[in-house]
């Protein structure tokens, strides 16, 4: 099956500032990918491309075989601005029939507006409503059609956690039906969990693209054990394992992932002389910092 988004070798300046450079990436049917990025790494300038909004200066994109901008193009795609607007003096029921009507989409109005958590304000002027409130009316105006692709730009904004954990059920949804998901987001813990693919800017480069276990292997970051020792046993523990001491009665080591069953072992080894022991992978954050450079390097 042919891939719902696809972005080669694409190129951006803006006057003499290279804003996008060779990027490549694609999204097939029913993936989610995280798009992560400083500010100014590229990522909005990539949507607005992807959306026909701005021209690229070089390389190609193709939303299911169409160009940006087209008709086509528009019918397969929904987005999701972090700041999205609507007028203040009509109500969610006459926003969201009023883009049914424009997209020739035979949409359940009511329904869709329960489905994002918008029933009892679907009669409320949307001056009324609060910035969750009126992301979620974003959402329900993504929902619309079944959208081929989905751009979504900070999707959780003005969430609270409840509303966070809905809106990412419905990407689950959607990606289930075969909708294409981009996520941008700088959200880490959020997309770590409920995202297929993670790709990484870095002004203007892609520079890593990839699921979170293979990102993993390739940072090849360390594993951080945290050893929790008898009181009397800390001392003797420390002389085997080596360490860092922590709060008097626990030591941290760190390995690499090869390396991480040959320390289990030797901790095990000791018997009854540790408590108790807990690990900590990489985590996203740490991905990120890794391959966008903020870690020192």
């Amino acid at each position: 099956m042919d891939d719902s988004l696809t972005i080669k070798s694409v190129c951006k300046f803006r006057g003499d500032t290279q804003v996008l450079r060779d990027v490549v990436l694609s999204i097939a049917p029913g993936e989610r990918l995280a798009l992560l990025g400083h500010n100014g790494a590229g990522k909005s300038t990539l949507i607005k491309s992807i959306l026909g909004l701005t021209p690229v200066h070089g390389g190609k994109i193709s939303i299911c075989g169409a160009v940006p901008g087209s008709a086509a193009a528009r019918a397969a795609t929904a987005f999701l601005p972090e700041s999205v607007s609507f007028h203040p003096a009509i109500t969610g029921r006459e926003q969201l029939t009023l883009f049914a009507r424009l997209s020739g989409a035979g949409a359940d109005v009511v329904g869709l507006l329960d489905r994002v958590g918008l029933s009892d304000a679907l009669d409320r002027r949307i001056g009324t409503y609060s910035k969750g409130m009126r992301q979620r009316l974003g959402l329900a105006q993504v929902l619309l059609g079944k959208p081929k692709l989905a751009l979504l730009d900070e999707p959780t904004s003005g969430l609270d956690p409840i509303s966070r954990q809905d809106l990412y059920a419905i990407i689950d949804e959607l990606a289930a039906q075969g909708t294409a998901v981009l996520i941008a987001s700088h959200a880490l813990t959020e997309v770590e969990a409920r995202t297929d693919r993670i790709a990484i800017l870095r002004k203007g480069v892609k520079v890593a693209d990839n699921t979170l276990a293979s990102l993993s292997q390739q940072a090849d970051l360390p594993t951080r054990m945290r050893i929790t020792a008898k009181s009397d046993q800390i001392e003797q523990l420390a002389a085997h394992v080596g360490g860092k001491r922590i709060n008097g009665a626990a030591l941290e080591i760190t390995c690499s992932a090869d390396q991480k069953m040959e320390q289990l072992r030797r901790i095990a080894a000791l018997g009854d002389a540790v408590v108790d022991i807990s690990m900590t992978p990489p985590r996203l954050e740490d991905l990120y910092r890794h391959f966008s450079k903020e870690d020192g390097q």
